[in-house]
């Protein structure tokens, strides 16, 4: 398992979290987001998902992954 931080902008409550983890949930990630330091930390199996992947499925919640 592999374990990265994206910080992301745009969060401000528990619909934020409950969006992006469940997002994340869904293409097999399990992510943990403080809300308080911007951040979304993220474990994953680097075999069957990218980097690349988990940002998307971030912003496609609409929030901006930097």
């Amino acid at each position: 398992m592999e374990n990265k931080t994206f910080n992301v902008e745009g969060m401000s409550c528990n619909h934020c979290v409950n969006s992006i983890e469940g997002a994340l949930k869904q293409i097999g990630a399990n992510g943990k987001v403080d809300l308080n330091a911007g951040t979304v930390s993220v474990e994953f199996d680097g075999s069957k998902l990218s980097a690349a992947q988990i940002k998307e499925a971030i912003e496609d919640q609409g929030y901006d992954v930097k």
